[in-house]
């Protein structure tokens, strides 16, 4: 057996809905600020905005968690949530653009340790929120969204590859004129600087 075998083999998934999601609120929260202080998001994170943004996902009674344990180690995760509970910085774009909030689900984070990329934990993890969403019979459309960074960013890593072609494989397709701004410190700063998160979309069957 190879190594990314025995990787896979020894992982286990734990599903969280609601309030549910709260007794792993903490660890989510730690392994967020891990992944996403890399390029591209430079996230100069806090526990303190970490539970008051994961709260948003706890007050949710729709709202999902899939993630992937190595032992006692969260080292993946995922969630996702109905478009009309997440906050009005969320909604916005979509009001604007004339989508019916009740109809959308968002995705939030997808997130794994460098070390576990590349075993097809991706794709499960999209797997894992489609499934979610497409089983409440009402909803047409999933969302995602991702930070804008140009690509001559003095921090873009040489061997950086965006994650485009994987989101297109997965039946998503980039909307520009759907486009939030979301403000956190980058690494290495303590002043929040805004960033623009545009979002790509996939129709789903009810």
């Amino acid at each position: 057996m190879d190594q990314t075998d025995f990787r896979l083999k020894n992982l286990q998934f734990v599903r969280k809905s609601g309030q549910a999601i709260e007794s792993v609120l903490d660890t989510l929260a730690v392994l967020r600020m891990v992944v996403f202080r890399d390029y591209p998001y430079l996230y100069e994170g806090s526990i303190e905005y970490e539970r008051a943004y994961l709260n948003t996902y706890v007050q949710s009674e729709r709202s999902f968690l899939c993630a992937a344990f190595d032992g006692q180690r969260m080292i993946g995760a995922t969630t996702c949530i109905p478009l009309a509970d997440e906050t009005a910085d969320v909604q916005a774009p979509f009001q604007e653009a004339g989508f019916q909030l009740e109809e959308v689900f968002y995705f939030g984070e997808s997130i794994l340790l460098p070390e576990y990329r590349g075993l097809g934990l991706g794709h499960r993890f999209f797997d894992e929120r489609e499934t979610h969403a497409t089983s409440f019979g009402t909803f047409n459309t999933t969302c995602f969204c991702a930070v804008i960074r140009p690509e001559n960013h003095p921090l873009r890593p040489e061997s950086y590859r965006p994650l485009d072609d994987f989101w297109l494989k997965r039946g998503y397709t980039k909307e520009p004129r759907l486009i939030s701004r979301f403000s956190w410190p980058d690494i290495g700063s303590t002043e929040n600087t805004t960033k623009n998160m545009v979002y790509w979309t996939k129709s789903i069957a009810r």
